[in-house]
């Protein structure tokens, strides 16, 4: 964000041009990348991110510096009014334009009140998640979703209900994926780090 910065992401911001999807995938690194690639590729016309203070956006949306800072002034937590009223009212408006069968995937973490409680509240049995998200870090379900977009394999949901289990035993690890990993962010316009 420094004025001087020579790189074409800081420039990019600087100018207006930068999305809210780039930033985020830069700043939260493999996780992100992996859900933006993931939304991109099977539900691009209707992919939103959670942001601390303006509810869900695009994530075509663009940046600005003043909107960063925004953002870096408030932490992602359901009992912090600056994050959780501006949710809600964006969770009201999208619940308005669903219809009655419409399925919203979580892409976040499944594990913490912060997304879950929030959401379950708005959207009810429509809320779902990617069950293989069961017992994954943040980066292993980022390379999840990588592979999948890459392979154009969606994953199978299931909807938070009082039975479904959030928390489980740690799956095996993805095998290594470099390669598909790479195709999809040549796709995106980005290059890919090892």
């Amino acid at each position: 964000m420094r004025p001087e910065s020579k790189l074409p992401l800081a420039q990019r911001l600087a100018e207006g041009t930068l999305t809210l999807g780039e930033a985020f995938a830069f700043m939260s690194g493999l996780y992100f990348r992996g859900k933006l690639a993931y939304a991109m590729r099977f539900a691009p016309d209707h992919a939103y991110v959670i942001t601390p203070t303006r509810g869900l956006l695009p994530p075509q949306t663009p940046l600005t510096s003043a909107i960063v800072r925004e953002f870096a002034k408030v932490d992602v937590a359901a009992d912090d009014h600056r994050y959780r009223r501006p949710l809600t009212r964006s969770l009201r408006e999208l619940t308005d334009a669903l219809t009655p069968d419409a399925q919203v995937v979580l892409l976040g973490s499944i594990a913490t009140g912060k997304y879950v409680d929030v959401l379950k509240k708005s959207l009810g049995p429509r809320l779902h998640f990617p069950i293989d998200f069961v017992g994954r870090g943040d980066m292993s379900r980022g390379g999840l979703m990588l592979r999948s977009a890459a392979a154009g394999v969606e994953l199978a949901y299931t909807a938070f209900g009082s039975d479904v289990v959030r928390h489980g035993a740690r799956p095996a690890k993805l095998p290594k994926a470099a390669e598909a990993e790479a195709r999809v962010m040549r796709t995106m316009g980005h290059s890919a780090s090892k």
